[in-house]
Formats: structure tokens, sequence, C-alpha cells
């Protein structure tokens, strides 16, 4: 395997010198003073160097690696140094080591140190990489959810719940470089399971500067108690390590809250959404099933070819890029070969041309890799059902970091279809649609899902959160009619 594929596997981003003494110095400040400290993935030991000239009262500091050349080079730093009996390395893969053991092994208090791998399951698999737990579904996803997007997951995650796992009923400290996003997932995972956290930070490390990786990360700070009945799931957020004012996020109604000033003004719209906010069609054959007129009127796919088929299953389609930009219809089509999931696909060889168009294509929509389509007709597709036939919609984009609401009418006297990255109401009507469009846009409404979302994930707008919101609670006298447009802050 290359150097760089090895990089990918291990998510392999050293933590620099200077940043890890910049911790360290903070946990000390901050009133952290461990006896023993545990680096589980010491790399070439950043931290371990730092933790040596920064903790007075520490006993032992002991740093796990599997890459032996890591340890090597970690060695010769040491051969360098003085004072460094405290100091034990020990060749280690994470996910072979029984870390409760290892931590049932040491007396006194106990810092966990350290920055986990940045990377996740799908990309281990792209590149056959083994840095991967025994496969299980840890996060309890069923059905769908369990083989499509939310299955994958951030090995860091995966890491930093074992190690808190491993202190039940313990005190202790942990203190680890993450992706934010993992962060903010392992303390909802804590407060899901009521785990003994008495105090939670995190502080926003500009990582394009410290390791030249274009992803939010942070420092996330954990004390755990021994006791449960002392838990205390809300946190602050901090802007930088060196901030002393943070944002206070916590757990409401089963939900993480961004702001919980904005969120307590109109908690009150909280509830079970009117309508199921639905995803658009999903079909993993863009090349194939989505297709554009050209200036002459004619239809040409995604591989340039000219299609010339029946119009009875082609609708237009709008992409999350159109939703979230604000565009207008690009003469686009998506082929919806069915009504509701399951439903026989037979039917469309009444079309002979849109049939053969298809059975061409045969090879490339037989290989989708997905089990939902093996599982199911040929040249199924997913996100579809009544819903989708409604005539009206309000579509927002999932990737966008504004919520940007937009009411779409039929076009071509058809409904219009979205991409997968949109989720939309739908409508029989006109004016039900308006009146749902405003309540939507009014302030109380904007105000609660701007503190739910966070904005530095890659798709902020989730439906769970849109779900959570009942807008028919808002009285029309209160309405502020006038479209309005939130950016995040």
């Amino acid at each position: 395997m290359s150097d760089k594929l090895k990089k990918i596997e291990f998510g392999d981003f050293q933590t620099p010198d200077n940043l890890a003494r910049a911790i360290c110095i903070k946990l000390v400040e901050w009133g952290i003073s461990p006896n023993i400290i545990i680096e589980p993935t010491c790399g070439i030991g950043a931290f371990v160097l730092a933790a040596a000239h920064t903790f007075p009262l520490v006993n032992e500091i002991h740093g796990f690696e599997v890459n032996a050349l890591y340890l090597e080079k970690l060695h010769h730093r040491l051969a360098a140094i003085q004072n460094t009996e405290k100091i034990k390395l020990t060749q280690a893969d994470f996910f072979n080591t029984n870390w409760k053991e290892i931590i049932n092994g040491f007396s006194g208090s106990i810092l966990i140190l350290g920055n986990f791998p940045w990377v996740t399951n799908t990309a281990q698999s792209i590149i056959n990489g083994n840095n991967l737990p025994e496969k299980s579904n840890f996060l309890n996803y069923s059905g769908f959810d369990a083989i499509s997007g939310k299955a994958n997951f951030d090995i860091s995650e995966w890491m930093l719940l074992e190690i808190l796992r491993c202190f039940n009923g313990r005190s202790a400290d942990i203190a680890m470089l993450l992706k934010t996003s993992v962060a903010r997932k392992v303390l909802a995972y804590a407060e899901r399971n009521k785990l003994a956290i008495v105090d939670a930070k995190i502080f926003s490390i500009d990582a394009k500067k410290e390791f030249n990786a274009a992803v939010d990360a942070c420092l996330l700070v954990i004390r755990l108690s021994e006791k449960s009945t002392n838990a205390v799931y809300d946190y602050s957020i901090y802007e930088k390590l060196s901030a002393t004012c943070g944002r206070k996020v916590g757990y409401r109604n089963g939900l993480t809250v961004g702001d919980l000033i904005a969120f307590e003004a109109s908690a009150f719209l909280l509830g079970k959404c009117p309508q199921k906010w639905r995803s658009g069609v999903k079909h993993d054959a863009a090349a194939i099933m989505e297709l554009t007129r050209t200036s002459d009127g004619l239809m040409k796919n995604g591989l340039g070819e000219l299609v010339d088929i029946e119009m009875n299953y082609l609708y237009p389609l709008l992409k999350g890029s159109d939703i979230g930009s604000g565009k207008q219809w690009r003469e686009k089509f998506v082929i919806i070969t069915q009504h509701f999931v399951g439903e026989s696909t037979d039917k469309i060889r009444n079309s002979p041309k849109t049939w053969r168009y298809l059975e061409s294509h045969a090879a490339i929509l037989n290989a989708r890799a997905s089990s939902i389509y093996k599982k199911n007709p040929r040249f199924s597709i997913f996100g579809i059902g009544d819903y989708a036939f409604r005539p009206w919609r309000i579509a927002i984009c999932g990737f966008y970091k504004t919520l940007r609401f937009r009411l779409i009418s039929p076009i071509e006297d058809k409904s219009v279809m979205f991409d997968d990255t949109i989720y939309y109401l739908s409508f029989d009507s006109e004016q039900e649609a308006n009146e749902v469009f405003e309540l939507l846009l009014s302030e109380s409404t904007l105000k609660l899902l701007s503190s739910l979302i966070f904005w530095d994930e890659k798709r902020p707008i989730k439906t769970a959160i849109l779900n959570s919101v009942d807008w028919s609670k808002l009285r029309k006298n209160t309405i502020q009619s006038q479209q309005f447009e939130l950016f995040p802050i």
C-alpha cells in the first residue's frame, strides 16, 4: 500500500508539538492533574513529550502505537531529552487491545490524551484498509439506515466510545482532538446512555492551520465521575483554545440544541411535524436516469448520448444545487420507474422506447452496489410514494448552510422531483402550500430550527430536525409573511 493510502487508512494527522503543548498547558489551568496519562495512538509522540514537560504530578505516561516506524522515531526523540523514565511505550493495535484491563490495572487519577484517526469506515472500505473494529452495528441502526448513509461512521467515534465504556463507574479525564461532528455525536451518546459526565467542553481548532486538513476540528474535554447521579449533559463550545466565554449547548426533548437561549424562546413549536418531511428520489445512476433537454428539444443523458423515449416516465428534476442557490429549472428530467417502493416495473414495457433504453443500460443499473436494489424489481428507485406526485412542494437542500425554503409549483403540468439531497413537503393545492410556506418562514420557526442546526456539519439540515417542528401551532396573526432567509453566524 502506498504512503498516501496508509495515511488515509490510519487517518494520520500527526499533532504539531506546539499545539500539543498548548493543550496540555490549558488542561493544567483547568485543574486537571493526573497520576497516569494514557495516549492510545501516540504516533511520533507530540502529546507524550508535551505531557512529560507539563504535568508535575504524573507518575507514568503510557504511549501506545501500532506503527513501528513511529515508535522508532519517538524513541529517538526521547533519547535527546532528560528525565524520560516515566514514559513507557508499547506497540499495540487499538482494536486488538483490552483497554478495560489496562485501565483497571492503574490506580490514581487517569487522563486519556491524544488524537484519534480522522477517517471513516467507508473511506477504509474504499482503499481496502484494515484499521477498523470488528463489524458491529454499534449505534444500533436498523433497516434502511443500517444499509445506507447513516451506517457510515468515523473510526474515532467508535474508539472514544470504547474508552468511555471502559471508565464506567470510575472518575477520569479525557482530552481528545476530533472532528467537531464526532465530538457532538459522542456527547449525545453519553446523554442517551446516561454516562457519568460532570463537565464537557469543545474548543474549536484551526485544522487548516494545524493539520492542513479541510475539516471542522476541535479539542473535546470530558470529566467523568464515579456516579451517574452527578451527571451534567449541557456543555460549552468555545471559538478557540484561548477563549474564556462559550456558547451553551445541551439536550432537550431528545434533541441536541446548539443555542439554548434561542431554543427556549421558540420551544413551544416542538412536537410532531403535521406532515413528514421526505427525501428526494434515490436511484444511484445519474448518468442513466437523469436527462437534460437540449436547445433543439432533444434529450441527452449523462453519458452524452441522445435519448429518444416516451414522456410517460419523465418528470422535471430540481437538484440540491438548484434549490440551495435559488436557481430556476434547468430543463432537467428524471426517469421515475415506480409510484411506490417495490412496485413491479414490468408495466414500463408498455412504453417500448423507455423499456429499451433501460434495457440497453441494464449493466449499469444492475450493478448498483446497495443491497436495496438487489432485493427489489429491476430498475427500482427509492424515495417514492403517493406524496411524490402531489403537485405543490416546499423544498430545502440539506447540504446548504442556510435555511432557504423554496415553494415549487408544477412544471409542464407535472410534479417536480428532487434528488436525495433535498427534503420536501408536498400538497394538493397552491393555497395550502402557501399557508405552510408562510408558517415555515415565521421568525419563531426559523429561530427554533436555527437553534437545532450545527452549520459545520457536512449535511447540517436533517429530517430529524425538520420533523421535530410543529409549525401548525403558530397563530396566523403572528406570522411574518415576508420571505426571510437566515444565515448562520
